[in-house]
């Protein structure tokens, strides 16, 4: 785990810009999927000079830039690299390009952001982790999630104590998606909640093993329906349900404490979080005596639901701030490289498990 940012990190504060402090030179690599989303919020922040957009089809960039953009438009990563201005470039090809693409770019003395996955593997994070610090530079990785107003407030909340200790994590993400042609269910959704996961947990409540169930009664090849069960140091646990398979869509994390529970719903944006003031309590029987210890009372709480008020913005400006505010700051990103390792070996160790019918695999090299 990171350690825990301040209370103005956590809430998204950040320093007004420098006077007459440049902005960040950006470039852009890979412009599918993803890349014409991070080309917009870099375009839009205020401390981002965006410089290029790069893809293998020069004309597919040159559309993602527009017409009638200042931007360069190119198809050779050598000619983004070899610019000065360019300080950091966001890399949103294929995940088995990463390595390549992020290499190149620490050679050249540039900060990276990756997309998730950092790595198709854990070896292959550990050389981009090592690089980057080798070289003194930032690598940071785009969860995304951590960057909603929702999930920052939770980590908030966890950091501050509020709910006391941690006893459950419990995430849901189910609907009727696509039936990737790669990957199972477990390495399409569960990254988001892993990362989520990884993000709001304290110190000292660390995942250290992952049991994996998976079904595929279609006959897709691959699980199409999944459970992973993490316990956590300290004796917590966590668990997630992921499926492509439901006809409802949900997107739904609980997280227990001996204090209080919230719940974060990110498909109601008119109540995404909710705090209880509820739970459960054991009441010690005041003889010492064993056997009336397992004559213990139990006593349940039930107090009043808040729901803080929270702004709506795009997550991916967050990311965008984050970036820029690490490397003016040279501190490391929240959601850094070990972030994305540490998510990968998740993933790897659930795959593991999977193979093994659902026996648990340590996470023996989770720090």
């Amino acid at each position: 785990m990171t350690a825990q940012p301040t209370r103005e990190v956590l809430s998204g504060a950040r320093a007004e810009p420098g006077v007459g402090r440049a902005p960040v030179g950006v470039a852009v690599v890979g412009a599918g999927y993803w890349g014409p989303n991070l080309v917009r919020n870099f375009g839009a922040h205020p401390e981002c000079d965006l410089r290029w957009v790069c893809d293998m089809d020069a004309e597919r960039a040159r559309q993602t830039v527009g017409r009638s953009s200042t931007v360069g438009a190119t198809d050779s990563l050598d000619q983004v690299l070899a610019d000065a201005t360019v300080e950091a470039v966001a890399i949103a090809t294929p995940a088995g390009t990463h390595l390549d693409v992020a290499m190149a770019c620490f050679a050249a003395g540039k900060h990276v952001l990756i997309e998730k996955p950092l790595a198709p593997s854990v070896e292959e994070a550990k050389l981009l982790v090592d690089a980057a610090a080798d070289r003194g530079l930032t690598l940071m990785c785009d969860h995304t999630y951590c960057y909603t107003p929702s999930v920052r407030a939770i980590r908030d909340l966890v950091a501050r104590g509020e709910l006391g200790d941690v006893q459950y994590f419990d995430s849901v993400r189910i609907n009727l998606g696509l039936v990737q042609p790669d990957v199972d269910v477990f390495w399409d959704l569960a990254p988001h909640d892993l990362s989520i996961l990884d993000f709001v947990l304290p110190e000292g409540c660390e995942p250290v093993a992952v049991a994996a169930q998976g079904a595929d009664p279609i006959g897709a090849g691959k699980a199409c329906v999944g459970y992973l069960t993490l316990p956590l140091r300290g004796g917590a646990i966590a668990h997630v349900h992921v499926n492509w398979l439901s006809p409802t869509k949900i997107r739904t994390t609980i997280i227990g404490g001996s204090r209080r529970m919230v719940v974060w719903d990110d498909l109601n944006p008119s109540q995404r979080v909710s705090i209880y003031d509820k739970g459960v309590d054991r009441i010690e029987h005041p003889d010492d005596d064993s056997e009336t210890r397992r004559q213990a009372l139990i006593s349940y709480r039930s107090g009043a639901m808040t729901a803080p008020a929270l702004g709506e913005g795009e997550a991916l400006q967050g990311v965008v701030g984050e970036l820029v505010a690490s490397i003016r700051e040279q501190r490391t990103p929240l959601t850094d490289g070990a972030s994305g390792l540490r998510v990968l070996q998740m993933l790897e160790a659930a795959s593991r498990s999977l193979a093994q019918d659902g026996a648990t695999v340590p996470l023996e090299d989770y720090h």
